[in-house]
């Protein structure tokens, strides 16, 4: 059977790069593509090219709809099995399904599939209760070979990070488990726009006020409560006014206008400033056949603006739509990469789409994400190449005016090695940029471990070091708020600041290679916030460098009889006491 669609030369990689993948192995598999790549040409290409009975699976009915319209104009039959569709087949060898409908009606998938291919995969969370980890866990029954394979644009989950843990180009995104093994294909956003397969995003910064939802508080998702913000919005009706004023003015050159709102009373508002034979309201409440009456009417191109709170992010399909304006605030870059992709799709006569964001979301399209929550807004993703193996890393950090990196939040160094042997897999280099050092063999741990990856032995926690040691009428703990170095001969001495005034005092003598290698071991592995590791072998040559040896957040010192006699230095400090200048 010849396809009807000649696959794009990256489709037809991403289905290469899959049949390879599970030729060897039967860990599960994610492709990234970007909002508009045609992934469902890619579901539909594989479901083609399979032997055997495989599952389709995503969350929302117009996209099961989407991908076996693409499968059956192959000349072929796939069932559907979805509730919202009114059809559930499940006797083809290709069935498209919603997760809601086949969890519901598990005792009906006693079959032995050989595949499961979940589209919008980031929506798969690592729960072993969610409803796609227990129909996976009932297809491996039938069949312990079972490949799972997900496709998404945005390969990362709020709270989660990286939805998988290896990627193809040699480098580690987690040392915990997650929905996903491999990433086994993936496209940047910028190839498709620079080679012409998506339209061009305008991103302009809002030229009327902004809303601020910087004081509001956030949930463990970076979310925030509708009461909180529906107060905020309810004080600046006037912000709102202005802004759909200016959001009219600029749409009087486009097609299309989808504005993502806040709240269901946010959106209630914004509908009120539009003009209501040209503006649809589509909410969670929406009745389901108003919904579609409405998205047909704005995709025929009856309707102009399309509100929207939080239903039109993923199987929405309207390629005329040349205008975004974001008028809610999240903290998901996945959610902001499928709100913006929304206008991203080509159509005829599309030269760009405008893209503005006024609810402040500080949010990269190209760049999206590092894996961990953004430290401070102050942070961008900055290269940092790995001492031990030369790996480029990615991770947050901050540079300078001439673009230097200054400061990064790396704590592992994220490359593989290759393995001596064939059959082994790829090991994750083990140079940690910063670390917790066992008491009971000198390892280096990540500085959250409790106990060693190496000795296996418990590893004291800072908390309770801190704790213990505040006990003790003959212990001093200092919050360290800096520390200046002078040279005694061959003898360095460092003294540490106490926030408050108070100082400690400590002497490495460099004559002495025990104590050389302590001084190098404790500071110069982290010399440089952890990016140059430096082996000094005299006093000068740390005093010439001394702005960039690190201070630790806290230090511990004993009473001796005369003085007091520094035991432990805690860097890194990540736990319950407040750190120096930190109120």
């Amino acid at each position: 059977m010849n396809a009807p669609f000649k696959l794009r030369p990256y489709q037809q990689e991403a289905v290469e790069a899959t049949l390879k993948h599970f030729r060897k192995s039967d860990e599960s598999a994610v492709i990234v593509l970007p909002t508009g790549a045609g992934k469902s040409l890619v579901i539909a290409e594989l479901a083609r090219l399979a032997k055997r009975k495989i599952l389709v699976l995503t969350h929302v009915k117009e996209l099961v709809e989407q991908n076996h319209a693409k499968y059956e104009s192959y000349g072929l039959t796939g069932g559907i099995f979805s509730a919202g569709l009114k059809r559930k087949e499940n006797r083809h060898q290709v069935t498209f399904a919603s997760v809601q409908s086949v969890s519901a009606n598990l005792d009906q998938f006693k079959d032995e599939y050989s595949l499961v291919i979940i589209d919008e995969c980031h929506r798969v969370s690592g729960e072993d209760t969610s409803q796609y980890q227990r129909i996976i866990e009932l297809l491996k029954q039938q069949n312990d070979s079972l490949k799972v394979l997900g496709l998404t644009a945005t390969p990362y989950r709020l709270a989660m990070g990286w939805i998988y843990r290896y990627h193809y180009r040699g480098f580690v995104r987690s040392e915990q488990d997650k929905p996903f093994v491999h990433c086994i294909y993936e496209l940047p956003l910028s190839y498709m726009i620079n080679r012409g397969y998506l339209t061009k995003p305008e991103l302009v910064n809002a030229a009327v006020a902004q809303y601020d939802f910087s004081a509001l508080a956030q949930d463990r998702f970076g979310e925030y409560a509708d009461k909180d913000v529906n107060e905020l919005l309810s004080k600046h009706q006037r912000v709102t006014r202005a802004i759909i004023e200016q959001v009219m003015e600029l749409a009087a050159e486009r097609k299309a206008v989808m504005i993502f709102a806040a709240t269901v009373d946010h959106a209630k508002e914004i509908t009120g400033y539009l003009p209501e034979h040209e503006t649809a309201l589509i909410t969670g409440a929406t009745d389901l056949a108003e919904r579609d009456s409405l998205i047909r009417r704005f995709k025929q191109r009856l309707l102009k603006y399309l509100v929207n709170v939080s239903v039109l992010t993923t199987g929405f399909d309207a390629p005329h739509v040349d205008f975004i304006a974001i008028l809610r605030p999240t903290q998901s870059v996945s959610l902001y990469q499928q709100i913006v992709g929304r206008g991203l799709r080509l159509d005829e006569g599309k030269q760009d789409c405008l893209v503005i964001d006024y609810a402040g979301n500080s949010v990269n399209l190209h760049h999206p994400e590092v894996g961990e929550k953004k430290p401070d807004p102050d942070s961008e993703p900055v290269q940092v190449f790995c001492p031990g193996c030369g790996f480029a890393n990615i991770f947050w950090g901050k540079t300078d005016s001439e673009g230097r990196v200054i400061e990064h939040y790396g704590r592992r160094c994220q490359g593989l090695l290759e393995p001596l042997e064939q059959s082994e897999r790829p090991e994750q280099c083990d140079y940690r940029f910063r670390f917790k050092e066992c008491p009971h063999c000198g390892a280096e741990n990540d500085i959250a471990a409790r106990s060693c990856h190496q000795c296996k032995k418990a590893i004291i926690d800072p908390d309770d070091q801190l704790r213990d040691a505040l006990k003790l009428k003959n212990a001093m703990v200092i919050r360290c708020a800096g520390m200046t170095l002078s040279d005694h001969g061959d003898t360095l001495r460092i003294t540490y600041h106490g926030e408050d005034g108070e100082e400690l005092k400590e002497s490495f003598d460099f004559s002495k290679s025990s104590q050389r290698n302590v001084f190098n071991k404790r500071f110069g592995r982290r010399f440089a916030n952890s990016q140059a590791p430096k082996e000094f072998s005299k006093v000068d040559e740390v005093l010439e460098l001394q702005a960039l040896v690190p201070a630790p957040d806290f230090v511990i010192a004993r009473k001796q009889k005369h003085y007091w006699q520094v035991q432990e230095r805690i860097f890194d400090y990540q736990g319950q006491y407040r750190k120096a200048n930190g109120a």
